[in-house]
């Protein structure tokens, strides 16, 4: 049986809870602070989300997304999106799958744009951020740890 990427369901939450928070508690990639609590992970992952996509293998949860606002108002066209796989499964293209099936996921649901806000310089992914049209449009110098946090930007719209 091959991997499953599916909309994420309320049975799915607390296993997607415990992934997250090890990779919180392991400092790699996002932001928060340890110990992360269950009423901070559903407020970022699930609260304010307009999708929470699950990827599995067989039945272990092996990575996950989201997609949400980026921001509110007369802004809230543009579109952000946090991505996870664990480390058990990187390397397999995983990823890629994620971030190309959200770009389609969130001009389904009326985004015209994806900006991903804090995406650490010495994160790998940004070279697949790169390879998929987005492009560096910020810097922000020492943000988490004394590492640079980039700011990227890609239209959804087809041919741009």
């Amino acid at each position: 049986m091959g991997d499953e990427l599916r909309p994420a369901a309320q049975s799915d939450h607390d296993e997607l809870f415990a992934a997250y928070a090890q990779i919180v508690d392991a400092g790699d990639g996002f932001p928060h602070a340890p110990p992360l609590s269950r009423h901070e992970f559903d407020d970022y992952w699930i609260a304010h989300t307009s999708a929470v996509w699950v990827l599995r293998a067989e039945y272990e949860l092996i990575g996950a997304y989201y997609i949400k606002p980026n921001f509110v108002g007369r802004a809230a066209h543009i579109s952000n999106a946090g991505y996870f796989v664990l480390d058990a499964h990187r390397g397999r293209g995983l990823g890629r799958r994620m971030v190309e099936h959200s770009l389609r996921e969130a001009q389904r649901l009326g985004f015209d744009a994806m900006q991903f806000n804090l995406v650490f310089a010495s994160n790998p992914a940004r070279h697949l951020y790169l390879r998929l049209g987005f492009v560096e449009v910020g810097r922000v110098p020492a943000a988490v740890d004394g590492d640079d946090a980039l700011i990227y930007w890609r239209s959804l719209e087809e041919g741009t």
